[in-house]
């Protein structure tokens, strides 16, 4: 069944609160999903040829200063890195790419659950209230986060398994419903050399899409391709550096919910995760269409896309 949330700030003065106004929502979703949780969230963004990665080790006494010491080594660059439980968010002084070759040579047993300059992803097996106590999710800053808490359907209850994906810089995707074609679109995306860490079709959906971006397209571009060659119901939020977007396949059996303010633009899966937001009885509430694209970006509103 699974349960979306998402959250962006249009005021950027609510910006040190994005946790605290996220955390409930997630948890509200726990009755949709309570097998495992994540999120992704923006901030903290990182420079000009810099990039940012978070990292997670099985090993909670795993010796980061150690890999990171390694990594400043290798690149020739600065290292910087903190840490949130078994995960850790390395900044270092490098493009992405230098960054990946470093890990998948000096560390395979290390997994990147994300690459850009503004996304962290957090997520874990158990309920939702304990993955936001886990990682701190209320004391979190940031412009923007979309989460999910899943309830495991086409495969198994794991860390790895759970949402968000990540398969592009800075970008991400949460999905409630299930596609039909995910094992042949697999296999096409492998042999356009994108990676795959699971058997989540979720995670495809997420290398479609960075795989549409490769080849030029804008997200919008790359969301209406979807909509041709994805087959199966599906509610998608996606993240982006630059802001998040919201899209139903044609049919739109899997409910979703908008709010829009002057300060934020939310969507849930149900009502009942918005109820908690400010000024959330004053809000445009409605119920995205089917087939329709819902962009909201730092520079202002794309607009709905049909």
């Amino acid at each position: 069944m699974c349960g979306i949330v998402g959250l962006y700030l249009k005021n950027q003065a609510l910006e040190s609160r994005l946790g605290e106004l996220f955390a409930p929502m997630l948890i509200a979703m726990t009755d949709r999903g309570p097998d495992s949780a994540g999120f992704a969230i923006y901030g903290d963004e990182v420079g000009p040829g810099w990039t940012k990665l978070t990292l997670r080790h099985e090993d909670i006494a795993y010796d980061w200063q150690a890999l990171a010491d390694k990594a400043a080594k290798a690149i020739g660059g600065e290292v910087n890195f903190f840490t949130n439980d078994r995960v850790a968010v390395f900044k270092m002084q490098c493009l992405p790419e230098t960054a990946s070759l470093f890990f998948s040579d000096n560390a395979p047993e290390v997994l990147v659950l994300s690459a850009g300059r503004s996304i962290e992803i957090l997520k874990a097996v158990g309920l939702p209230a304990e993955i936001s106590e886990t990682f701190n999710l209320p004391g979190m800053k940031g412009s923007h986060i979309i989460g999910h808490t899943r309830m495991a359907t086409e495969s198994a209850v794991t860390m790895a398994g759970s949402h968000p994906f990540s398969t592009g810089e800075d970008l991400c995707l949460v999905h409630n419903g299930s596609l039909s074609n995910h094992n042949r679109l697999r296999m096409r995306l492998q042999r356009e050399g994108i990676r795959f860490e699971t058997e989540n079709d979720s995670e495809v959906a997420a290398g479609y899409l960075t795989w549409r971006l490769q080849k030029g397209d804008t997200l919008a571009q790359a969301l209406e391709h979807a909509l041709d060659e994805l087959d199966g119901f599906f509610t998608f939020a996606i993240g982006t550096r630059d802001g998040f977007a919201v899209i139903r396949d044609p049919i739109a059996c899997k409910p979703a919910v908008l709010a829009e303010t002057d300060d934020y633009v939310a969507m849930a899966s149900e009502y009942q995760a918005l109820s908690t937001l400010p000024g959330i009885e004053n809000a445009r509430v409605w119920e995205p269409e089917p087939a329709t694209l819902y962009v909201w970006e730092r520079n202002g509103k794309m607009g709905a896309a049909a």
